[in-house]
């Protein structure tokens, strides 16, 4: 594809490339305060929802075009750059008629084809010259993710660019939304001169979190981050567990790392966040394990026998330290694993049986 260099010109040639507000547009003095705190800080491009469709009715759903009109007086009294998420035509052409200068596509959106298609069509007679972000699809899949990018790309867009927001899972995780960098990875090597930005607020979904991920992306040599920040986080109507202070942003970024050597082998940073990756799906599969574990002991007690099975302990003990030496580690180690794994599984079988007993 041929992408244009910057997504912005005089703002994306900076590394990371931020774009940071709150997830919703709230009020105007919400909007406008967090704003000024953000661009005292050097964030030049404001973020903030408009549309805020959520997973179940009933909750904050976004304040509508009256928000473009706030975003309007960001770019006109404090002149930042204006960001926000499109999902429909409408909402292309509302975005453009009050001067938004990026837009996203939501990974909701990103699923689904049509809708892309008709945001794409909605930009090809327009005279759009900001640029467009596709962020990654719900689920795991490249194809789509690419399938998107070239929909906007063939509308006659030229600066594109991808947002990294983790993938959902129904299992409970360390992340709201499992990061996956191998896709993102591969994206980027399929579309070398693509601008590739992480999200961490998205991926992490807790505060606490945003500042090693977006140093991790930064070690993956993202081009961007697009963050969540709110002058009273505590107070956000959506999302207000992932979002952080201007303040606490402008550390997270004076902070960061940035390693510009290329180098011809893999290097400790990479290898590095191999072992956290399969140290989350260790932590997965125990949660997972320690589930069926307390099922068992519900059965357990309808059927009124012992949690304590020596023979079955024995049994799962002398084949998994087979298996273990089969797969080159050491029968000491392993017999320390599965004691305390199966230690923990006896205990979540005893909260089962004890869960109704009095306590005196």
């Amino acid at each position: 594809m041929d992408l244009e260099p910057t997504l912005l010109s005089g703002v994306s040639d900076q590394r990371p490339f931020v774009i940071a507000g709150p997830c919703s547009a709230e009020t105007e003095e919400q909007v406008l305060t967090t704003a000024q705190q953000l661009a005292a800080k050097g964030v030049c491009v404001f973020r903030a929802g408009i549309w805020k469709p959520r997973t179940k009715p009933g909750g904050f759903e976004g304040v509508g075009v009256e928000g473009l009109e706030w975003l309007q007086k960001v770019k006109r009294e404090i002149g930042m750059y204006t960001a926000t998420e499109v999902a429909t035509k409408d909402h292309i052409v509302k975005a453009l008629e009050y001067g938004i200068d990026i837009i996203w596509i939501g990974a909701r959106t990103a699923t689904n084809p049509f809708a892309v298609q008709e945001i794409a069509d909605a930009l090809r007679d327009r005279d759009f010259k900001g640029a467009v972000l596709i962020k990654n699809p719900v689920n795991p899949d490249l194809e789509l993710w690419l399938g998107a990018i070239e929909r906007i790309y063939n509308s006659g867009i030229r600066r594109i660019g991808a947002i990294h927001r983790g993938f959902t899972s129904y299992e409970r995780q360390l992340y709201r939304n499992i990061p996956q960098w191998s896709i993102p990875i591969e994206l980027k090597r399929r579309i070398p001169n693509l601008p590739l930005i992480a999200d961490p607020s998205h991926i992490g979904g807790k505060r606490e979190l945003v500042a090693p991920l977006a140093q991790q992306a930064m070690d993956l040599n993202y081009d961007g981050l697009i963050i969540e920040a709110h002058y009273q986080p505590d107070s956000a109507w959506s999302d207000k567990n992932q979002q952080i202070t201007p303040d606490t942003l402008a550390h997270i970024l004076s902070a960061l790392v940035i390693r510009n050597t290329n180098q011809t082998t893999e290097n400790l940073t990479e290898l590095r966040r191999q072992i956290d990756d399969i140290d989350n799906e260790i932590l997965d599969s125990l949660s997972k394990r320690m589930r069926i574990s307390k099922e068992i002991g519900q059965y357990k007690k309808e059927h009124e026998m012992p949690v304590y099975q020596t023979r079955r302990y024995g049994e799962i003990l002398e084949k998994r330290i087979k298996q273990s030496q089969i797969l080159g580690m050491s029968a000491d180690f392993m017999k320390v694993v599965f004691e305390a794994i199966h230690e923990e599984s006896i205990r979540k079988q005893m909260e089962v049986l004890n869960e109704d007993k009095p306590y005196f």
